[in-house]
């Protein structure tokens, strides 16, 4: 290494240092926020629980009164486990962005060093802690009340939690750039929108069984194609990873278009002055 490269590498190796450190500050400056608010953590508690004993306890009726019911049963409580990966991913993004509106704190985020990447990636990384909070309730809840264990579906869920995962958090920074446009008025969109993608992702049930001119925007979803390949995993199928790929497809696509909206909007926050709607 010549003396000029030693400097370089130098450099690029504080760079870093200080972008981790940044990273690191706003995810514990999230825990902190958890800490003094325990009522936060009913999205990750009170809420998965709730979904396990009503989706549950319904398909433990339809077991006992239905021609089929072990797979609907199956299907129901595999189905809002696997949910909550999208739900809890999405939700931690989303609120965490609008933790910094509610505090009037946005203003001060803008003026120090840390960029927007930096920013997503420590709330990210502190959502990955909610997410592991709320879909372990959602499926120890699931093993201790109707012994159904998640864990029996093998390594090959990895890749369909992998895209739900991915799939919550571009969801939530559609959210994220339409609040920056429209302001805190467009905040119900960060819990309603879920409820739009649940229906139509078949989550419970093959695409099939929905209205015929919901099922194109339906198989457009890649949600969709993730739940098609879970539950090919219960009825002892395998991983479909067509279906996979066609949900990892659409999710990269949906991520390239999502990043460029959150920019978009993110410069025209900028230039119109919408940041004083937070300060």
């Amino acid at each position: 290494m010549t003396s000029g490269q030693a400097p370089a590498a130098e450099q690029r190796w504080e760079d870093w240092a200080r972008s981790r450190r940044r990273i690191l500050a706003v995810a514990r400056r999230h825990a902190y926020v958890l800490k003094r608010s325990p009522h936060r953590l009913f999205d990750v508690t009170i809420w998965p629980l709730v979904d396990v004993l009503l989706f549950g306890s319904l398909g433990v009726f339809i077991s006992r009164h239905g021609g089929n019911g072990s797979i609907a049963f199956s299907y129901l409580l595999s189905g809002i486990v696997l949910w909550h990966v999208v739900y809890q991913s999405q939700i931690a993004l989303s609120t965490g962005m609008l933790e910094e509106t509610w505090s009037r704190n946005l203003l001060n985020l803008m003026v120090t060093p840390m960029t927007e990447l930096e920013y997503v990636l420590g709330v990210m990384l502190f959502g990955m802690v909610k997410l592991a909070m709320g879909v372990g309730v959602a499926a120890i809840a699931a093993w201790g009340f109707y012994a159904f264990n998640v864990t029996d579906l093998g390594w090959q869920i990895v890749p369909v939690v992998a895209v739900l995962l991915v799939v919550g958090w571009v969801i939530a920074l559609f959210v994220i750039g339409i609040v920056l446009r429209f302001g805190s008025g467009a905040e119900a969109l960060a819990w309603g929108i879920l409820f739009i993608v649940m229906p139509l992702s078949g989550i419970f049930y093959p695409i099939q069984a929905l209205p015929r001119m919901l099922r194109p925007l339906a198989v457009a979803l890649p949600t969709t194609h993730a739940f098609a390949a879970g539950r090919a995993l219960l009825v002892h199928r395998g991983l479909e990873w067509g279906q996979v790929g066609i949900a990892a497809v659409g999710t990269v696509a949906l991520l390239l278009v999502a990043v460029a909206f959150v920019v978009a909007m993110l410069s025209l926050f900028r230039k119109r002055g919408y940041i004083t709607r937070y300060s």
